[in-house]
């Protein structure tokens, strides 16, 4: 039984569609939208293009992808808090690690590891968050463009 379950759940798993998270391609952005089941709208400056999904809930992402075509930040904002194993996409173990070594009672949780920041602050039904890496971030933009 226990070998029937181990093969159901490595199926399960590494059938599980792409999301688009940091580091990630662009072509994955279609993926969170329809994962998310919402509307998406795309704006794009001189030096990066921001895929903004909002779903009929009030939930929002923002998607920051450089002109190399990779997502280099996302910010979240909403009523409950995003999934962030899919915004965060590779880096999502790294936060989780460094979330558990931080210390805080209450406020923001500010994550700083690496080349990876993730501020997240909220309470009921009014999240907001951003991440990014500061290695993807194109010459010529500021993390400030992310808030």
């Amino acid at each position: 039984m226990r070998r029937l379950w181990g093969v159901l759940s490595a199926v399960f798993f590494l059938a599980a569609p792409a999301f688009a998270g940091l580091g990630q391609t662009v072509d994955s952005v279609k993926a969170d939208r329809e994962a998310m089941g919402g509307v998406m709208r795309s704006q794009t400056f001189e030096r990066y293009t921001v895929h903004q999904i909002t779903q009929p809930d009030g939930r929002m992402l923002r998607e920051y992808v450089s002109p190399s075509g990779v997502v280099f930040g996302v910010v979240w904002e909403g009523p409950t808090m995003p999934n962030l194993s899919q915004a965060l996409g590779a880096y999502f173990e790294e936060f989780q690690r460094a979330a558990a070594a931080t210390s805080r009672r209450r406020g923001p949780l500010y994550v700083h590891s690496g080349a990876l920041v993730v501020v997240s602050t909220g309470h009921m039904r009014s999240f907001q968050g951003f991440a990014y890496v500061t290695g993807l971030i194109p010459a010529g933009v500021t993390e400030a463009v992310l808030r």
